[in-house]
């Protein structure tokens, strides 16, 4: 059945730029790891007389964000000046754009669980950030720190297309991995460099009512009326963008049953603690602002060589690599997903496969030609790589804290252990040990296996012999096996890739034991 009503989100966001300096001084920008108020000055702090300096290299990330989120470019451009009170905004207002955004009229596509979605970008612009308070924990103090006030940040405002919560943390998150790959913020929620504002209202659904009462006469429906939004601030995760929605449903549901729909915009806080949000103030509207173009700083004009470094920065978006994971390699779409979440991860997963048609085509031991070759045993190999970074070279990764970019294996190390899997030389067994000596040295497995005698045994009848024994000295097992429970030829496989340390063909060994006990 139909929900009552339709949620219409949209979101704020606000992305720290980890440039070096501030945005309209030269102060170091890592100022969060200082010690309190120490990567400040005059500017910053808004002493009068001061006159700011737009930084560039924001500027050029700011236009290659907007780039790969589909922006229509402003070439000519200014900032304007915000007025309103923050205890922590030292001069008293804000730069930032209003009129002229860098970026407009742009779209981001996600998966969620139920397929596609496209939701449009309304803006990309820059703007500084306000300082931080700091409060006692028995509240008879709050401290200021201004280290962080002055900060690029860019601020992406989506057009009210949301329809859950669900939606709105995919949205976050493939954005939050956009900035990520364009590599112009590490944009951690937890640590606040991806900072987000959510704006909800209900609106009744007229197929709803259509279907309860039979019509729609008198209850004052339009399908393309937005009703006054509930702004949520104070979301630090995920999982409270989440959170924070779902309750606002809920409220605004009852309110709306109740005939108490909102009648004015208003910005509620997020208690995490408790789990609801908490009216802070009657939202302001865009007059109260009072914006005007900020005289301390002179017009932008986007230059071409500008331009063209914002178009150097672009990158294969997350969605059109995992598009294409699937076509070229033929990975499913979650083992795609998987690789693409991490840019180092996708870039060490395909220099591996470049390396890994290397590999196989030096073997010499196949007719064809390089092509024929490759695409004989190219989904095959693919899939095996996908399998052993996912499943056991990412699980190296996080259990030691290291990064992909870190790594001491070589991609072409990696594709040489894959190429040993194929020819059978170490099975799964041998080959766990052998990556996990590569992960702490960096060593080639070749030498590896050598020198910790794990290669495959020799076809010269030993592994046939132990076959044999095991059969011998487990005669109940045997007869259960005869019997029906077939189940019991692992355990016997078993048995013998115990004795062998590892090192029998497990294919092989299953087929002498069938033979055998046949």
């Amino acid at each position: 059945m139909k929900n009552k009503y339709e949620p219409v989100i949209g979101l704020e966001i606000h992305v720290q730029l980890k440039t070096k300096s501030k945005m309209f001084c030269r102060c170091d920008n890592a100022g969060e790891n200082q010690p309190p108020n120490t990567t400040i000055c005059p500017i910053c702090t808004g002493h009068p007389g001061v006159l700011p300096s737009a930084n560039g290299q924001a500027i050029e990330w700011a236009v290659a964000a907007a780039m790969a989120l589909g922006c229509e470019i402003n070439t000519q451009s200014h900032f304007d000046r915000k007025s309103y009170f923050y205890p922590d905004l030292p001069k008293g207002y804000q730069i930032s754009q209003y009129t002229a955004p860098f970026g407009h009229d742009g779209h981001l596509v996600f998966y969620t669980g139920t397929g596609r979605r496209r939701v449009r970008i309304e803006r990309v612009h820059l703007e500084e950030d306000t300082g931080k308070l700091l409060h006692e924990a028995d509240k008879s103090a709050s401290y200021v720190d201004y280290n962080r006030a002055g900060t690029p940040l860019m601020e992406v405002v989506t057009r009210p297309d949301l329809t859950s919560p669900a939606e709105a943390k995919a949205f976050l998150q493939e954005l939050r991995l956009i900035m990520r790959y364009l590599r112009i913020s590490d944009a951690d929620m937890e640590k606040g460099h991806l900072r987000c504002d959510a704006n909800i209202s209900l609106r009744p659904n007229p197929e709803y009512f259509q279907a309860q009462a039979g019509h729609t006469a008198g209850i004052g429906l339009d399908p393309n009326k937005l009703y006054p939004k509930t702004e949520v601030k104070n979301l630090n995760s995920f999982k409270a963008v989440e959170r924070a929605l779902a309750y606002e449903i809920k409220r605004q549901t009852k309110l709306w049953d109740e005939g108490k729909a909102p009648k004015r915009q208003s910005t509620h806080g997020w208690d995490d603690k408790k789990g609801v949000t908490v009216l802070q103030r009657v939202k302001e509207e865009q007059h109260d602002y009072r914006y005007f173009p900020e005289p301390d700083l002179p017009p932008v004009s986007l230059s071409a060589e500008l331009i063209k470094q914002a178009t150097l920065k672009k990158v294969e978006l997350p969605s059109d690599k995992r598009e294409r994971f699937v076509s070229q390699w033929g990975l499913s779409a979650y083992d795609a997903s998987i690789l693409v979440s991490d840019k180092s991860l996708a870039d060490y997963f395909e220099a591996v496969i470049a390396e890994l048609s290397s590999w196989i085509l030096s073997l010499g031991t196949e007719e064809g030609t390089e092509e024929e070759i490759w695409e004989r045993h190219k989904v095959k190999l693919v899939k095996l790589t996908a399998n052993w970074v996912i499943s056991r070279l990412m699980q190296l990764v996080n259990d030691t804290g290291t990064g992909f970019d870190q790594l001491k294996i070589t991609a072409e190390h990696f594709a040489e252990l894959m190429t040993l899997m194929f020819q059978r030389r170490l099975n799964n067994q041998t080959a766990a040990v052998v990556l996990k000596k590569m992960f702490a040295t960096g060593d080639d497995p070749s030498d590896i296996m050598e020198t910790e005698n794990l290669g495959a045994a020799e076809d010269d009848g030993s592994v046939e012999k132990i076959i044999e024994s095991v059969l011998a000295q487990n005669p109940d097992i045997v007869g259960q096996y005869k019997s029906g429970k077939t189940a019991v030829l692992q355990f016997l496989i078993g048995l013998v890739m115990k004795e062998t340390k590892g090192r029998a063909d497990a294919k092989k060994t299953k087929e002498i034991l069938l033979l055998k006990l046949h």
